[in-house]
């Protein structure tokens, strides 16, 4: 199995600290669960019973949350290595919270709580890496969330756009980066409309503040940008 998913599993955090005879080893204990789907198939349907966590090995997909009105917003773009599922897998709640779905052809490995969290009757070391690991995560998908709260408290478009450009140059260490969403994708992140977000930005171009073209942004006058906020 590691031979034909080793570079895809070396993205995910969740194998930190642990070398390939190793993950070999360990994959044997967790006996995951691996499943294609193609472009815009449903991974997972908010409402949906689950007991696994999922990490994606290719291609791309989205979370997405429903509000009481029906309307959409992308919670997050999940890229390879990315894992899902690991804050309410661990709780009382068995039902998926968001419904996933693949931007492209993807595949997913599924890992079950049990597998997890169950005493390995190898006593494999490495299950404890993979414990410390899963925490490490967890805390981290914490502090996003938190992230995506300050989004959507933000009154100003052009804050919200400030913000997370300032997210990405810090990031990247670049003044010119590429967005990791689309501009419809980004609007969802931002709980803003798509016309909305491209006129906000068209002004701060004419404003000296940035430049763009296509998913390319460059900051033309970072301390300017810092004003914004």
């Amino acid at each position: 199995m590691l031979k034909e998913t080793d570079k895809e599993l070396r993205k995910s955090t969740l194998f930190r600290g642990i070398n390939d005879e190793e993950l070999s080893n360990l994959l044997n204990c967790l006996n995951p669960k691996i499943i294609e789907y193609k472009k815009n198939d449903y991974i997972a349907v908010a409402g949906d019973r689950f007991d696994s966590i999922g990490i994606l090995l290719k291609g791309e997909a989205s979370i997405i949350k429903e509000n009481a009105s029906g309307s959409l917003t992308i919670v997050d773009i999940l890229k390879p290595g990315d894992l899902f599922g690991e804050v309410l897998v661990f709780s009382d709640q068995s039902f998926w919270h968001s419904t996933i779905q693949a931007l492209k052809d993807s595949r997913v490995m599924f890992l079950t709580r049990e597998k997890i969290l169950g005493e390995c009757k190898n006593v494999c070391p490495w299950h404890k890496m993979l414990i410390q690991n899963m925490l490490r995560i967890i805390s981290e998908k914490a502090l996003i969330l938190n992230r995506k709260v300050e989004y959507l408290t933000m009154g100003s478009i052009r804050g919200k756009v400030s913000r997370y450009l300032l997210e990405q140059f810090r990031k990247t260490g670049k003044t010119t980066f590429t967005l990791p969403m689309n501009r419809k994708e980004l609007a969802d992140f931002l709980n803003v409309s798509r016309p909305s977000l491209s006129r906000e930005m068209a002004r701060m171009r004419d404003e000296g503040i940035i430049d763009f073209h296509m998913s390319t942004v460059k900051i033309v006058d970072l301390e300017k940008l810092k004003k914004q906020l």
